[in-house]
């Protein structure tokens, strides 16, 4: 069964291309197709955490691509 995350970010497949080392597992796609950054910093074509993974390589360089190029970052949904 599909999991649904707490959080996921559309993006077109063009932004994540600039990460120098993306590699799609997937040929299909063009640059104005959405995929979406997972809680977990994978990448996948729909929004369940674990199917259509387009993109796993979540390493410290991937992150940081994330937070300092696409702005990606997790709200915190806890209340006072």
């Amino acid at each position: 069964m599909a999991t649904i995350g707490k959080y996921c970010k559309a993006y077109l497949v063009k932004q994540l291309r600039e990460y120098s080392q993306w590699q799609e597992k997937e040929q299909e796609l063009t640059d104005e197709d959405v995929l979406y950054l997972q809680e977990n910093y994978v990448v996948t074509k729909g929004i369940y955490l674990d199917e259509s993974i387009i993109f796993d390589d979540v390493i410290p360089e991937w992150q940081e691509f994330c937070h300092q190029v696409l702005n990606f970052e997790i709200p915190n949904y806890q209340t006072a």
